[in-house]
């Protein structure tokens, strides 16, 4: 049980890209601290597996959160199906384009930014007007490690989490008096299905990322999750505006 400045009981958290991987992971650490969680993605299986293993306090939504029209539609759902309000947004979706920026069209990089900002706009919106109405709540954006620092072939992406961060500090100069918290968690390197795939077959890659890692290993969602928690939890209640590495100590350079 956690003590009480970490427990999030009474809280109903909204995770996009809940079924798998750092979403999971913060859908499962938040039900652990005695918060309801309401998980969303487009895979029912993936959803529905996920909720078996997190248990009675998470239920799912089957969604696509470039649906911008009918975010007030997923969010009224799953208040209803929580009985609820949403006091807890997490923006966690996203999708991912490794090319150079030469052979990235406008489509592509219109299809990254509709998923991570123009998403995550439309959902805090349709959050927002409760949360202000309680005088509390918590959005907490995704962001990366290239929110942070320069990486190639990655021009879409960086570009959309680094916008992000311009979510965050914004949203927080026009709500943080009205009792409504904003901020986002940097992941490095964090053991997925997504990162095995991409390092298993590439040593030499694992090897440099490991390098560049002070703790010298990957992270696990739950790494994430559990700071997630921190984040919205009564532990950080003087803390808005921010963006929390989770890295191992990645992003302090070399």
């Amino acid at each position: 049980m956690p003590s009480v400045a970490f427990n999030l009981a009474g809280e109903t958290a909204l995770i996009t890209g809940g079924g798998t991987g750092i979403g999971l992971g913060i859908a499962r650490c938040m039900a652990r601290a005695n918060g309801k969680v309401v998980l969303v993605g487009r895979r029912v299986a993936e959803l529905k597996s996920a909720c078996e293993e997190i248990g009675p306090l998470a239920s799912y939504v089957v969604h696509d959160v470039t649906d911008f029209d009918r975010a007030d539609f997923l969010v009224d759902t799953a208040s209803a199906r929580t009985g609820t309000a949403i006091s807890i947004l997490v923006n966690n979706a996203g999708i991912h384009l490794k090319k150079p920026a030469v052979e990235t069209s406008v489509e592509e990089f219109r299809r990254v930014l509709d998923t991570h900002v123009f998403a995550s706009h439309a959902l805090t919106a349709a959050c927002l007007p409760k949360m202000l109405e309680n005088k509390h709540g918590n959005i907490l954006f995704t962001a990366s490690m290239t929110s942070l620092m320069g990486m190639p072939l990655v021009i879409a992406y960086s570009a959309a989490k680094s916008a992000l961060l311009g979510m965050v500090r914004g949203l927080t100069t026009e709500v943080a008096s009205e009792g409504v918290r904003v901020n986002a968690i940097a992941p490095g390197w964090i053991e997925t299905a997504m990162t095995r795939a991409a390092l298993d077959k590439d040593p030499a890659r694992k090897q440099r990322v490991l390098t560049r890692t002070p703790m010298g290993r990957l992270g696990d969602i739950d790494d994430i999750g559990w700071a997630a928690v921190y984040l919205c939890s009564p532990a950080a209640r003087f803390v808005t505006g921010v963006c929390l590495p989770v890295d191992g100590g990645a992003s302090i350079g070399f």
